[in-house]
């Protein structure tokens, strides 16, 4: 790590090697001949992300937060409602578990997709919700199920 790293990268190239160091020069920046391996990987994982994800941070700075929590609220509402449709075409679910899958799906979708909030905290919201709301139809049933096995009602 200590290495410089344009004399090894140089030395890799010169023996034709089939493995060299190009892919940890990060874009943008100028590595000289002092700059060792270990300082060139800093900067490469200090450098975050693709340029559309600096690119929406930028732009998202600029919105207002409660205006950014409405528009991921309307983009996870968007795929809910898509998968919703879906379900309710093209399978013979009722409202309800239709309505359950969607928003789990809603909430898968919306954790894998670029957003106006960037970090893990409002794709966390979107993803627990519909889990909440399932496990507490789990719960509620398994509970109907036990009162009416106490009561002999089957």
């Amino acid at each position: 790590m200590q290495l410089p790293f344009r004399s090894a990268n140089d030395a890799l190239h010169r023996e034709s090697a089939p493995f060299t160091l190009d892919f940890l020069i990060p874009g943008g920046a100028y590595v000289d001949e002092k700059t060792t391996i270990g300082d060139v990987i800093r900067i490469k994982l200090k450098k975050s992300g693709r340029p559309f994800d600096t690119f929406l941070r930028v732009v998202s700075g600029q919105i207002p937060p409660r205006y950014r929590w409405l528009g991921n609220a309307v983009l996870f509402f968007f795929w809910t409602l898509c998968f919703l449709s879906f379900l309710r075409v093209f399978t013979f679910m009722g409202y309800g578990r239709a309505l359950r899958i969607s928003l789990l799906f809603g909430g898968i979708t919306y954790y894998f997709m670029p957003d106006f909030s960037p970090g893990l905290g409002d794709d966390g919201v979107f993803l627990l919700f519909p889990i909440l709301i399932i496990l507490i139809r789990f719960y509620l049933v398994q509970r109907n199920t036990d009162k009416k096995k106490l009561f002999g009602k089957e």
